[in-house]
């Protein structure tokens, strides 16, 4: 099994976007929360360039932003980060299994650090990824080539849990199955949530309703 971290291990997509609206309007560019969930999945690296290329700003250069937004991720997930609901339910499920457990996030590894340190999950996880260490990020498959690699199976034999379109599509295009939990009681939810669930072969409203039948199917 292999989770995501943003968004479906931590309450921290909110975050992000309450920090991208803050640092990016600084920098002339006014976002919105549905703006910034267009980027949900991708590295702080590639949300940068994204917007940058939309709405160049003079000043900082990308590498600095993209390390002042993971600075404030990271402050604001020790100070007040929340872990998703039915996290230890499903955590519980794959131990009971005796299914091996993996991270692959976007997020640099300070960040993953941070959250699995709030949530008190650390050692929890037999393999944790960052995509701050592959060519590219999400969608693109390697993060989750990599995690399989390192669990010692073929990515056909792995499960993957995601959250947003960016992850679904990276996770099947690795070759995986995939249960997504999109995010629940945004104004975009509609549109947002139909693009997760497009790829998905499984769809939950939250990891509490992951049971056994689920993996086996």
């Amino acid at each position: 099994m292999i989770f995501d971290l943003d968004g479906l291990l931590i309450d921290s997509e909110p975050i992000w976007r309450e920090v991208e609206i803050r640092v990016f309007g600084d920098l002339g560019v006014a976002l919105t929360d549905d703006l910034c969930r267009t980027t949900m999945g991708l590295g702080v690296d590639e949300v940068v360039a994204h917007w940058f290329a939309r709405a160049p700003w003079s000043g900082p250069d990308l590498p600095a932003v993209a390390t002042t937004i993971v600075s404030e991720v990271v402050a604001t997930i020790r100070a007040r980060g929340t872990m998703m609901p039915g996290v230890e339910h499903a955590l519980a499920l794959v131990e009971s299994l005796r299914l091996r457990r993996a991270v692959a996030s976007s997020s640099r590894e300070i960040l993953i650090a941070a959250a699995l340190e709030r949530m008190d999950l650390v050692g929890a996880f037999d393999v944790v990824i960052s995509a701050e260490h592959e060519p590219f990020g999400k969608p693109h498959p390697g993060v989750y080539l990599t995690a399989a690699r390192r669990l010692g199976v073929s990515p056909e034999e792995c499960v993957a849990l995601e959250d947003s379109p960016n992850g679904v599509a990276a996770a099947k295009a690795a070759g995986m199955r995939c249960i997504a939990v999109p995010e629940r009681g945004s104004v975009a939810e509609g549109a947002q949530n139909a693009h997760v669930v497009a790829g998905a072969d499984v769809v939950l409203q939250s990891l509490a309703d992951l049971v056994e039948a689920h993996l086996d199917a």
